[in-house]
């Protein structure tokens, strides 16, 4: 006659035992799965990368000074009489835009490092829902001044495609790409760590 084991009051008899790994930091990192790590990483790429891009306007304000000024004045670009009329020449409302280009760099790069931090802590399972929801602010961001701001308004509102010489719109891209790569890795399907797993009803 079989002996009958005790089991808790509520436990489930399919659950399949947590999976043993290796202790310590190394351990939760393989426990926490490769698109979360994946998307830490991205995260605090951009992250960095809106950090020094704010930095540098900051320090060195009067290089992208320039650009913004010409940009919005229209005046390396074709000076084709019918779009000549959108360009802005005030000196007062081309520094006001570029104030608000630094703002918004620095806004996105808090973000972005604020969600790096959420990424770390679901190492210990927490976190993580909200970590995804920071990462897409700051990524959306990042999207919205590049390509909205940039590779649309800049460079079609402005005719920035038309000129040689203050022309960011590869930058742009180049930015836009990684912003957008970095938010499908954030929100490729995976389960939080920690969740224990259970067989399939045969």
């Amino acid at each position: 006659m079989a002996r009958k084991t005790h089991r808790p009051a509520g436990s489930d008899p399919d659950a399949l035992p947590p999976e043993k790994g290796p202790a310590g930091p190394p351990g939760r990192l393989l426990r926490l799965g490769g698109p979360a790590v994946a998307a830490t990483a991205l995260t605090a790429t951009v992250a960095l990368y809106m950090a020094l891009v704010a930095f540098g306007n900051i320090t060195d304000f009067g290089t992208n000074q320039q650009f913004v000024r010409h940009v919005l004045s229209m005046d390396t670009t074709f000076r084709d009489p019918d779009l000549m009329w959108r360009a802005i020449e005030s000196p007062a409302l081309q520094n006001a835009a570029y104030v608000a280009v630094i703002v918004w760099e620095a806004l996105a790069a808090l973000v972005l490092l604020a969600a790096t931090l959420l990424w770390i802590a679901g190492l210990r399972g927490a976190a993580y829902h909200r970590a995804r929801a920071a990462s897409t602010v700051g990524l959306v961001m990042v999207l919205l001044l590049f390509g909205m701001g940039f590779l649309a308004i800049g460079g079609e509102w402005f005719a920035m495609w038309q000129s040689s010489d203050w022309n960011g719109l590869d930058a742009a891209a180049r930015n836009v790409a990684l912003a957008g790569f970095a938010l499908l890795v954030v929100h490729l399907p995976a389960e939080p760590p920690g969740r224990v797993r259970s067989r399939r009803p045969r």
